[in-house]
C-alpha cells in the first residue's frame, strides 16, 4: 500500500510523511483510512484490471459504487472521449496503464453517471510492481476538471465576443501602452494588431485632446469607470472619427489595478443622424410657423370679403385646400430620405394643379390652355403663388369666364432677357361694364406677393369681353 502513496506523490505535488499505524491496526487498514479521507478520487486494481479498492471521492465522481473484485478498469457507468465518442472501458487510460505497464498522462475523458450527468476528468493511472518487477496492479487518481472546463468555456466565449465585436476593444497598461487590440479596433482605427500593440494609445488622439488621456488614466488609477464618454479620435489615415468610449480598470488576482480596458464605439452614423434630425426639426419648425402665419393671413383677409359665417367657412376651406394641393407638389419624391426638405416644382405644374377643379372632366374642349416656356419655382414661393392662382380662378368662376359654359382662360408664359411674364386672359364670360371700385383679397395678395416679395409688376385690364392680368418678375427671383 505504501507503493500506492509513492505513485500518488508526483500527482499531488505534496510531501507525505508516513506515520506508523496505531496499535492493533493493520498497515493496510491504516493506509486505506488515509486514502478514504483524501478529497481526490482514488482507486486501485489488480494486475488483471479488477478494482480492489476505491475511496468515497471516487464513488462520488462515478455516481455509484462498483463491485470490488468484479468491476474492471474503471468504476464509471460509461466513458466518453472529450469529442463525445464512446470510450470502451477496456481502452480507457487505466486499461492502457495495466496492459502496457506504463504511466499514462495528459489525457482527458468524461465519466457518465447512472443518472445521466457527465463529469470531465483527467486520469493519472500508474502501474505498480513488486520487488521482482512483476506487475501487481495499478493505482489511478481522477481529477474532476468541471470547474476548469467551465472557466475555459467562459474564456472562449469572452474571447469570441471580443474578437468578433463591431466595437473596438483595447487594453492598455497604466502608462497608456496598448497591450491588446481586436478586429473591431482594426476596423475603426485602421491599424492592425501588430501595428498597435506596444504603441502608446496617444497615436489615436488628436493633438488638441492629449489632456483627455491623462485624465482618463488618473480616474482609472482611482478605480473609477468611465461610461459612454463621447469624443474624437484619429484613424491611421489621419481622418477624425466620432466615438463613444467606455473605460474600466483591469485588476489582477491581488486586487491591484494594472491597466484599463477600453471599448470604442463608432458613433459617426449616429451623430450624422442626430444632426439630420435636428436639421429636420428646424425645417419643420420653420415650415409650420410659415403655414400658421399664412393660414392666419388667409382667415383675416377672407373675413373682410365674406358676407356670412357660412360663406367665410367655404372661402377659407377652398383657399386652404389650394394650399394643400400646392404643397403636395413640393414634397420630396424619395420619401425614405432621412431629412425631408421640400423640393422645387414648376409654375405650369402648379397652375394645372390649382386650376384642375375648374376643368370639366366630360368635356372634350379645354377651358384652360397654357402656352409658352415653363420655369422652376421654389418650394417657399409655391404656397404664395398657389393662393394667387386660386384667387384668379375663383374670381373667374364667380364673375368671369369660368362662370359660363362657353368661357375659357388662356395663360401665356414668356421669358425675355431674364424677365419672366405671365398673361391671364379671360374670354367668353359675362360682359364687363366697368372696373370694380373695391380691392378684394386677390388684389391685396397680388400686391404682397408680386410687388412686395418679388419686386415685380402686376396689371389688370377690365375689357368688355373679359379680364386680362399681366404679371412680370425677374426670372432669378422665382427660385429664391
Amino acid at each position: 500500500m505504501a507503493d500506492i502513496f509513492k505513485a500518488l506523490i508526483p500527482k499531488t505535488g505534496a510531501e507525505i510523511f508516513f506515520a506508523a499505524p496505531v496499535e492493533g491496526e493493520s498497515r493496510e487498514g491504516f493506509f486505506h483510512k488515509i486514502l478514504d479521507d483524501l478529497p481526490a478520487a482514488i482507486y486501485v486494481t489488480d494486475a488483471l484490471g479488477r478494482i480492489t479498492y476505491f475511496n468515497d471521492a471516487a464513488a462520488t465522481l462515478w455516481g455509484h459504487r462498483p463491485r470490488i473484485g468484479t468491476s474492471e478498469w474503471c468504476g464509471s457507468w460509461k466513458l466518453f472521449w472529450p469529442d463525445g465518442r464512446e470510450l470502451p472501458h477496456g481502452e480507457c487510460p487505466m486499461a492502457i496503464a495495466v496492459k502496457e505497464k506504463r504511466t499514462v498522462r495528459g489525457i482527458e475523458a468524461i465519466a457518465e453517471r447512472p443518472d445521466g450527468t457527465r463529469v470531465p476528468f483527467m486520469p493519472y493511472p500508474t502501474p505498480l510492481f513488486d520487488d521482482s518487477g512483476a506487475l501487481i496492479g495499478a493505482v489511478n487518481m481522477l481529477i474532476d476538471i468541471t470547474d476548469r472546463k467551465r472557466a475555459e468555456e467562459v474564456k472562449r466565449r469572452l474571447s469570441s465576443i471580443v474578437q468578433f465585436s463591431d466595437d473596438g476593444i483595447i487594453s492598455k497598461n497604466l502608462q497608456g501602452i496598448i497591450e491588446s487590440w481586436n478586429a473591431g479596433a482594426e476596423r475603426i482605427f485602421g491599424y492592425t494588431a501588430s501595428e498597435a500593440i506596444g504603441q502608446s494609445v496617444e497615436m489615436l488622439i488628436p493633438s488638441d485632446r492629449f489632456n483627455e488621456e491623462s485624465e482618463i488614466l488618473s480616474r482609472i488609477r482611482r478605480g473609477e469607470r468611465i461610461d459612454h464618454y463621447e469624443t474624437i479620435r484619429r484613424r491611421k489615415d489621419g481622418s477624425l472619427i466620432d466615438i463613444s468610449l467606455t473605460v474600466s480598470p483591469v485588476i489582477d488576482s491581488d486586487g491591484k489595478i494594472i491597466g484599463a480596458s477600453k471599448i470604442a464605439r463608432d458613433v459617426t452614423d449616429r451623430r450624422k443622424a442626430q444632426e439630420q434630425n435636428e436639421l429636420l426639426f428646424r425645417e419643420m419648425d420653420h415650415r409650420i410657423r410659415n403655414l400658421f402665419a399664412l393660414a392666419g393671413g388667409v382667415v383675416t383677409l377672407s373675413a373682410r370679403s365674406a358676407n356670412s359665417p357660412k360663406e367665410l367657412v367655404s372661402i377659407i376651406r377652398d383657399r386652404l385646400d389650394a394650399l394643400a394641393r400646392a404643397h403636395a407638389l413640393t414634397l420630396p419624391k424619395h420619401l425614405d430620405q432621412s431629412v425631408q426638405i421640400e423640393q422645387a416644382t414648376t409654375l405650369q405644374s402648379l397652375i394645372r394643379t390649382i386650376l384642375s377643379p375648374y376643368e370639366e372632366a366630360n368635356s372634350s374642349a379645354r377651358r384652360i390652355v397654357i402656352n409658352g416656356p415653363d420655369v422652376p419655382i421654389s418650394a417657399a414661393l409655391a404656397t404664395s403663388f398657389a393662393l394667387l392662382l386660386h384667387e384668379f380662378a375663383t374670381n373667374a368662376a364667380k364673375y368671369g369666364a369660368l362662370s359660363t359654359a362657353t368661357g375659357h382662360v388662356d395663360i401665356t408664359c414668356a421669358e425675355t432677357h431674364g424677365l419672366f411674364s405671365l398673361t391671364w386672359i379671360e374670354r367668353g364670360g359675362p360682359h364687363i361694364e366697368s372696373e370694380p371700385t373695391s380691392q378684394g383679397f386677390g388684389s391685396q395678395l397680388a400686391q404682397a406677393t408680386v410687388i412686395g416679395r418679388l419686386g415685380g409688376k402686376i396689371t389688370r385690364q377690365w375689357n368688355p369681353n373679359g379680364l386680362t392680368i399681366g404679371l412680370s418678375v425677374a426670372r432669378s427671383r422665382l427660385e429664391d
